[in-house]
């Protein structure tokens, strides 16, 4: 199929400036597919993704591009991605200098979309893309602005994982005026003005289930069996799932410094009760005021809750220094677009690096 001569320019891009100026949306849907080492499930999802933007196109007349952001993936998944035909879609593939992690991926596409309403899916098929004419025809039809996804159930999890997620949502929505539905992902549709909404957020440790579920308007949720894994393994584990979700809890509640301050009045309420009762003790029956067992659990125990709430205190104070530092979510390595032509069926390329 022939392709037009692909222009390159060689500079770097910060996140910052991505927002500035950015011309108006066209109407339409972005779908947004960060990607981390999916170069083999790349190309059926792309497939799957380019079948249902034939049917948009059919029923609704709804352009639809696809926006793949590497970040910084060590397969070849950018390679593969530039790969992919423009056929029935337009496809971005924004190419990341090195992992910045999912969150900043995520608004590295939301940054590069040209269409009115966002999608947000994963690249490892578990996002089933069957389900994205069901998300768009709840905007469309039902006049939704933000159409989210959650999990159907978690009987195929282990019980760790489940009550570790149960205690998660507990948390972070404890005493919170606003309630993060449980079990929601990422997989979730925006409509323009949400779209929009989500972009004024001027955070950089950005939670995007948390964001998108602040900015309000009519919202509604849509439950799903995540299909499995076709390719490879995932890349998250125990670890990195608790590090995402202190990030997520210190990124979007203040939760931890209420639960701190709570537990250090229980403690001082505690040792008021236990002074007394020595008290007590002492003054009424005479025995000996207990030596030196109780003071070293007593200083161990004061000692370990004093050293949590400085960590906790520690993670929002490093959040701060991160505010003030104001450096940039991401840096584009390279940017490139493939425009689809319903008119020739042939799609234009251009590839350059973000200025």
């Amino acid at each position: 199929m022939p392709k037009s001569p692909a222009k390159t320019t060689k500079s770097a891009s910060r996140a910052g400036q991505t927002k500035r100026g950015r011309a108006e949306p066209r109407s339409g849907l972005s779908i947004v597919v960060p990607v981390y080492n999916e170069a083999k499930g790349l190309p059926g999802l792309h497939e799957r993704v380019a079948e249902v933007a034939r049917f948009l196109k059919s029923k609704y007349n709804l352009p639809v591009e696809v926006v793949y952001v590497d970040d910084g993936s060590r397969d070849g998944s950018s390679d593969v991605a530039l790969s992919l035909p423009a056929i029935s879609l337009d496809v971005q593939v924004v190419t990341l200098s090195r992992n910045f992690g999912k969150e900043a991926a995520l608004l590295a596409g939301l940054d590069h979309c040209r269409l009115g309403a966002v999608m947000f899916m994963d690249a490892d098929g578990q996002h089933p893309p069957s389900l994205i004419e069901t998300l768009v025809a709840r905007w469309l039809d039902d006049g939704y602005d933000v159409v989210y996804t959650a999990k159907a159930h978690r009987e195929n999890e282990s019980l760790l994982r489940r009550t570790g997620v149960h205690w998660f949502y507990w948390l972070l929505n404890w005493r919170a005026r606003l309630k993060i539905p449980e079990d929601a992902g990422d997989f979730r549709l925006l409509s323009p003005r949400a779209a929009e909404a989500l972009r004024q957020m001027p955070e950089r440790n950005r939670f995007f289930k948390g964001l998108s579920t602040w900015i309000g308007f009519k919202q509604v949720r849509v439950d799903y069996e995540p299909a499995e894994r076709e390719h490879g393994v995932t890349s998250w584990n125990i670890w990195s799932l608790v590090g995402l979700s202190i990030e997520g809890l210190t990124s979007f509640s203040v939760a931890p410094l209420r639960v701190a301050s709570l537990l250090g009045a229980i403690i001082a309420a505690s040792s008021l009760l236990f002074g007394f009762w020595i008290f007590l003790e002492t003054v009424l029956f005479g025995e000996d005021v207990p030596g030196y067992p109780s003071i070293v659990i007593g200083m161990m125990v004061l000692g370990g809750v004093q050293l949590m709430m400085i960590g906790i205190l520690g993670e929002y104070i490093g959040k701060l220094l991160s505010e003030i530092k104001g450096r940039p979510v991401y840096f584009v390595a390279e940017h490139s677009l493939k425009e689809f032509k319903e008119e020739d069926a042939v799609p234009r390329s251009t590839t350059r690096a973000a200025e």
